[in-house]
């Protein structure tokens, strides 16, 4: 199974909007760019949503044949590990192994003796095309790296023998995930990186590099984006000369994790794209169930007393909610309307707060990124914020599709 060159992990909390977002990406299709969707759920979403991956791929499978859909679509186990794979493996055909949690931690001793001497060859004079500067790496600082990433990648083929030996001759496909760590990798490090994957036989088609900045939930990147914007570009080269070097997919595309809504950066990644001939995995999350917040604040009525409720319920569990988030969210809370001064909003007041809109007055990036992470609140309305969904899908639907088209497939690719 080959994962199309252009990629775009949607997420959909609540699965209810799969038409609509397939829609955008037909969009993308009438305007001459093909892109493959993927629908990404993570286990701790499956929990607090009370789903299963089950559920994710009877929507995906529903939305593509009512939409007649004949483009790439993929079902994505987002940032699994041996843990908990085993839920996935009979319903996805994307796996995002991350192993982030086991960087720093060292392999034996005679694994990353092996590792310096099968890449003595790169030492001192290390040479990717694109790279406007030479990169050199020392006998020593071959070894720091193997330190500090074999054994994460060893434990990554651990969980793609598992995924390969459970699925047998079903195809699918894989990606490495390192981005839930500190710092950044450096393009040497990725180069290595990659020299391992290679090395443990894992035929990866994406890989998710942590990338400088903040990659906050929902909202725009933080940080310097000139300084991204190289690293993007830098990283793209080391993947091409990774394929060459060791074999890997001809396909193999750098993969940026809680994507949405990176406006800042995106001319830098279609830039790149473009000189270098690449593709491109953008993933996100939860953007989709803030537009459907925005719907049902548009539609008014029982609907808006609904979110209203959500944002009540969210401000009073705080901590709760945003404790599991804490390192992608930077939320002023004194900054925070009160749900009293809420209560006094109009629905349209309420969706121009929520929508990712920076050239609107209303817009407010502390309200919208404590709502990223209330969905827990919204899934214990269960049946009944469901059918509030359900029951102004045309109003949510258009949001979805807009926000996906025009804020983010657009600028990124067309």
């Amino acid at each position: 199974m080959k994962l199309e060159k252009y990629s775009f992990g949607t997420g959909d909390r609540f699965g209810q909007q799969g038409v609509a977002q397939l829609k955008a990406v037909r969009m993308a299709a009438e305007r001459g760019v093909d892109i493959a969707i993927v629908w990404n759920k993570s286990h701790r979403e499956h929990v607090i949503v009370g789903t299963s991956a089950a559920d994710v791929r009877q929507e995906a499978d529903a939305a593509v044949k009512g939409s007649r859909w004949e483009g790439g679509y993929h079902v994505d186990a987002d940032h699994i590990g041996l843990d908990n794979v085993g839920q996935f493996v009979d319903h996805c055909d994307f796996f995002t192994i991350d192993v982030a949690d086991y960087i720093g931690e060292k392999a034996a001793d005679d694994d990353i003796s092996a590792f310096v001497e099968a890449n003595q060859q790169f030492t001192d004079s290390l040479k990717i095309e694109g790279l406007e500067r030479a990169i050199r790496v020392s006998p020593d600082q071959l070894r720091s790296i193997a330190e500090k990433y074999l054994f994460a990648i060893k434990q990554a083929a651990l969980i793609y023998d598992y995924i390969k030996a459970e699925k047998g001759i079903e195809p699918f496909i894989t990606e490495v995930s390192l981005d839930e760590t500190d710092a950044p990798q450096t393009p040497e490090e990725l180069f290595f990186i990659l020299s391992a994957v290679a090395a443990y036989r894992i035929p990866i088609q994406t890989i998710a590099p942590k990338f400088t900045g903040r990659f906050n939930k929902g909202v725009d990147f933080v940080g310097d984006v000139d300084r991204f914007n190289q690293e993007f570009n830098d990283d793209a080269c080391v993947v091409n000369q990774a394929i060459t070097s060791f074999g890997l997919p001809d396909n193999l595309k750098l993969s940026v994790h809680s994507g949405s809504d990176k406006f800042s950066i995106y001319p830098g990644i279609r830039s790149a794209l473009e000189r270098h001939g690449v593709g491109v995995h953008v993933k996100t999350a939860g953007t989709t169930w803030l537009e459907e917040l925005i719907g049902l604040a548009e539609a008014g009525g029982d609907a808006f007393t609904l979110v209203k409720k959500i944002y009540r319920q969210a401000f009073g569990r705080y901590e709760e909610l945003c404790g599991p988030y804490a390192s992608v969210i930077d939320i002023d809370q004194a900054q925070l309307p009160s749900p009293d001064e809420v209560d006094l909003w109009g629905g349209i007041r309420f969706a121009k707060t929520l929508r990712h809109d920076q050239g609107c007055h209303d817009y407010d990036s502390n309200l919208r990124q404590l709502l990223h992470v209330a969905y827990k609140v919204a899934a214990e309305y269960g049946s009944v914020y469901l059918e509030a969904v359900n029951t102004n899908g045309e109003i949510i639907g258009k949001n979805v599709t807009t926000n996906l088209f025009d804020r983010h497939l657009k600028p990124l690719f067309i």
